[in-house]
């Protein structure tokens, strides 16, 4: 039994959520978003205020899906209403970031600038040439473009340098010790 996915979803005002066939459209103040549902699984958004999500039968991908699509279209609604964001922060002598059009240019030490494409739906700021802010409605495109920035320098563990999530903590080693 999916405890999660029995959960009744909360709607803020001024989000709506409609279902046309097999695709979920949610609609609020920060924009649209929609979601093809599996077969086997149903929503249920009628005129009041809780959105609920059902499966058809207790198969196991159903059961498997049930919780999964229920978290999805909670985090949609969350999206179009509130939003989300993703801070970065990059540490090392002559590290940068800049914001150039659509692109994010990135230098990070080595030969050449990196320039990645913003996607559309994201919007990316950098403050201090240091601190990234990424901005958009869709959760998984936030994390995924943060992700992409962080892996062109993950923080390496002698000095700390690189690209890092804002709080996060990076272990860091003792390097070499000389002895007798």
């Amino acid at each position: 039994m999916s405890r999660v996915g029995l959960k009744p979803i909360s709607l803020p005002a001024k989000v709506s959520v409609k279902v046309d066939g097999t695709t979920v459209v949610v609609e609020g103040p920060k924009g649209k978003l929609d979601l093809a549902l599996p077969s086997g699984i149903t929503i249920n958004a009628d005129d009041t205020a809780t959105v609920i999500v059902a499966r058809a039968s207790e198969a196991r991908t159903h059961r498997a899906l049930h919780g999964t699509v229920r978290s999805l279209v909670n985090n949609m609604i969350t999206g179009v209403s509130q939003g989300f964001f993703k801070d970065l922060e990059i540490q090392g002598v002559g590290l940068r970031a800049a914001v150039k059009g659509k692109d994010l240019d990135l230098s990070l030490g080595k030969s050449h600038p990196i320039l990645h494409p913003i996607p559309a739906g994201l919007t990316v700021t950098v403050n201090e040439n240091t601190k990234i802010k990424v901005e958009g409605i869709d959760k998984q495109l936030v994390g995924q473009f943060a992700a992409e920035v962080r892996g062109f320098y993950p923080p390496e563990p002698y000095k700390g340098k690189g690209v890092r999530y804002v709080g996060e903590h990076v272990r860091r080693k003792e390097g070499k010790s000389v002895g007798k």
